[in-house]
């Protein structure tokens, strides 16, 4: 499915928020998705992901995570310092800052008219993985997508320490996970910690694992996985199709290689 992009913005608490958005060029209503990046924020990689899912007939607004922090369009490079400011700014944004973030993109896909507000999505990779969960708390989200997930299991998220799993409870949406076998920052020992708190409170999800990397779905580095990626895309993209929010009249084009 062909795609439009555009560049928006948003204040959220005196703070200018920038917003990649991506959506089908076809008039109609649409599944929004709020749309969490990695600590890099919007680079080229990021976007392209936040075009594919558009591509496949959803609504993408996908915010600057670190807006309170960095000038709007700043992108850090992957590795050695990008790697530290990411992380610096990431330790530096309050849990309660990113939850208003979700707010705001959920508020502003509301108002859409290519948007079927009772269809909200989230969807994230790695510190963005843990944000479309948290997002999740929001009742508004009916499904979540959290792309190899990090912090869940001890509450690393931003200045304060996160209390998501603890607030598993409070989460009505569907939620997919998708991890990788060969993840350093999701232990064995950690994954099976976030899966059996996903258990106990009783969370509808489901979870998929790759013998890949962290990161395995980003195409710019040595950890790159194209053919689990192309799994991973096809499992999530049918998750959502099965899900009433979701968009099930393009699924079957979800296994074609970005």
């Amino acid at each position: 499915m062909q795609i439009t992009q555009q560049q928006q913005g948003l204040m959220v608490d005196g703070s200018l928020m920038r917003l990649h958005v991506a959506q089908p060029k076809a008039e109609g209503r649409y599944p929004g998705v709020v749309f969490f990046s990695d600590i890099y924020q919007l680079g080229e990689p990021m976007q392209r992901l936040a075009n594919r899912l558009a591509g496949y007939g959803y609504v993408v607004a996908a915010p600057e995570i670190f807006h309170r922090l960095e000038r709007p369009g700043t992108v850090m490079e992957p590795g050695g310092v990008g790697r530290l400011r990411g992380n610096a700014d990431a330790k530096a944004t309050p849990v309660a800052a990113y939850d208003a973030d979700a707010r705001a993109v959920l508020d502003w896909l509301g108002e859409q008219p290519s948007v079927d507000g009772q269809r909200l999505i989230s969807f994230g990779f790695c510190l963005g993985g843990h944000l479309a969960l948290r997002a999740a708390l929001d009742g508004r989200i009916k499904a979540a997508v959290c792309c190899y997930p990090t912090g869940l299991q001890n509450g690393v998220l931003g200045a304060d320490r996160a209390d998501t799993l603890e607030r598993l409870g409070e989460i009505a949406a569907a939620v997919f996970t998708v991890f990788g076998s060969l993840d350093p920052h999701v232990s064995p020992e950690a994954l099976q910690q976030v899966l059996s708190a996903f258990d106990a409170s009783g969370l509808n999800h489901c979870t998929t694992l790759y013998e890949a990397d962290h990161t395995f779905m980003r195409d710019d580095g040595p950890r790159w996985d194209p053919q689990a990626a192309d799994q991973a895309w096809s499992a999530a993209m049918q998750f959502l199709a099965d899900q009433p929010s979701g968009n099930s009249r393009l699924v079957s084009s979800s296994a074609s290689t970005s």
